[in-house]
């Protein structure tokens, strides 16, 4: 059964993911300085929220409260947020939510990735056609 992946199906796998994916970001050269020194994201209190947060987009359960997009308007007055940040989010995201998992709900999540990042990207002022990735 090697290199067999199975779908996302849990919190268990949510926290999977949202663990293995934001080790990345803090690794990335682009995104982990926005997020350790602009943001100075508190990582004990936003890696709950980010469970939460997948696992009522991809499980419709009422556990998450919040707001990211205020977050990301505030943010993006002390940094750039360009179609390059998102992109590198997205690509980081892929390649996590493809080496952990495969199926619907996985397949899923990458496309919800892509529109809360749309979604993003048009509120915090990068007209843009659509979003890409870049590695």
């Amino acid at each position: 059964m090697s290199g067999v992946r199975a779908d996302i199906t849990s919190r268990g796998d949510v926290v999977q993911l949202v663990d293995r994916f934001y080790a990345a970001v803090r690794a990335d050269h682009v995104l982990g300085p926005i997020f350790d020194d602009v943001a100075q994201t508190d990582w004990a209190t936003h890696l709950p929220k980010m469970y939460d947060f997948w696992e009522t987009v991809l499980f419709n359960r009422s556990v998450f409260r919040g707001n990211p997009l205020a977050v990301h308007l505030n943010l993006s007055t002390r940094v750039a947020l360009t179609e390059h940040e998102f992109g590198r989010w997205l690509a980081l995201f892929d390649r996590q939510v493809d080496a952990l998992f495969d199926g619907p709900v996985a397949a899923e999540a990458k496309l919800r990735a892509r529109r809360i990042a749309a979604v993003m990207q048009h509120h915090v002022g990068v007209h843009t056609g659509s979003v890409t990735t870049t590695a």
